[in-house]
Parts: C-alpha cells; structure tokens; sequence
C-alpha cells in the first residue's frame, strides 16, 4: 500500500467517524449514515490497497 493511499483511507475513517459522532451527539440521523458510510469506504479502500500489497509478494 502507498504512503499516500494509506493516508487517504485512514483520513476518511478518522472523517467518518467524527461525523457520525457528531450525528448521534445532535440527534441527526443523515449525518450518522453519512458517517457511517464514509468510515466503510476508508476501511474499503484499505482492505482494497491491502490485497494489492499482498498480490505483490
């Protein structure tokens, strides 16, 4: 997985998971979905960089 790559997905769960925090804290349900599927798509973009670094060794 590429520095950069890695990065992105860790900042876009970090992203996530503050806003679905923030929902939950104001009662906002958009906003915790919104979270929620943002921290899946870090965790997606990880797994999918993972298995790119896997098919290299």
């Amino acid at each position: 997985m590429t520095a950069s790559e890695k990065a992105k997905a860790k900042a876009e769960q970090a992203a996530g998971a503050a806003m679905e925090a923030t929902g939950r804290a104001v009662g906002n349900e958009r906003l915790t979905a919104k979270g929620r599927a943002a921290k899946t798509m870090g965790a997606a973009r990880e797994t999918k960089e993972s298995a790119k670094d896997m098919g290299k060794h």
